[in-house]
């Protein structure tokens, strides 16, 4: 049994628009995903690319729980998305960092990091801080441990919330653009990390325009393109056969500058 199964999906959005010759707002459905499915097992890191507006950050927050899906279901380790009773188990599964930091201002680094696993897996205080300064050793932030948010750049923000999400001892890491809001020197300290943690074998799930992390450590790519899977192959062959040999694959890739 795969770790995540995505059986037969579909999730759509109510849109509100004005149109002028009624001069009223009007509903629209917007479906990001249309009966998708796929799974994914606990092996390496799945790279899920394509255009804006085709369901990747979607699919990520359904996995996640943060959004409902309309039909279908996902099962996280055996535990449904549909299940609001194992809701919080799926999030503990599934450690999710954002494209945004969300760091808790009032608290520092350390606070930050050690706030969860105290909170909702019951660890010590000694416990926690322990494995914080381990965390923080492997994203090379061990001297920031009492900084605050405003302290940070915006790549260590990013590293700092990578250890956060760790910090609870996840069996895959959902990562959301986490490097769009960057500089290319801070994206790639960030880019750094998540290769290290790739060749410790942490399973990730990362939708990302970032080829160059693609290229250095994913498996598997995914390519989304309306809503549904377009291709799905491992990394060299995507590389090779489907750039080549598939115009939309080769279309994106050159819009994007690769």
């Amino acid at each position: 049994m795969a770790m995540i199964e995505v059986k037969n999906v579909t999730k759509s959005f109510q849109i509100q628009s004005f149109d002028e010759s009624t001069k009223k707002y009007i509903k629209t459905k917007l479906t990001v995903l249309q009966d998708f499915s796929v799974d994914f097992d606990q092996q390496g890191v799945t790279v899920l690319i394509g255009p804006s507006g085709t369901g990747k950050s979607t699919l990520l927050r359904c996995i996640n729980g943060l959004e409902t899906i309309d039909e279908g279901d996902i099962l996280v380790d055996g535990m449904s998305v549909r299940d609001k009773h194992k809701l919080k188990n799926i999030r503990l599964t599934c450690g999710m960092v954002f494209q945004q930091t969300v760091l808790f201002p009032h608290l520092n680094v350390m606070q930050n990091l050690t706030l969860g696993p105290r909170k909702l897996l019951g660890m010590s205080m000694a416990q926690a801080t322990d494995k914080a300064k381990h965390l923080l050793n492997k994203v090379g932030l061990i001297s920031k441990e009492k900084a605050r948010h405003f302290e940070l750049s915006g790549g260590e923000q990013q590293r700092i919330a990578i250890a956060r999400a760790l910090m609870m001892d996840p069996k895959a890491l959902l990562l959301d653009e986490i490097t769009s809001a960057l500089d290319p020197e801070m994206t790639s300290e960030v880019l750094h990390i998540l290769e290290d943690l790739a060749a410790d074998g942490v399973c990730m799930i990362a939708v990302t325009h970032e080829m160059v992390f693609a290229r250095h450590v994913a498996r598997r790519i995914i390519f989304m393109d309306k809503g549904a899977v377009a291709v799905d192959a491992d990394k060299d062959e995507f590389f090779t056969v489907h750039r080549k040999e598939n115009e939309r694959v080769a279309s994106f890739l050159k819009f994007i500058g690769e």
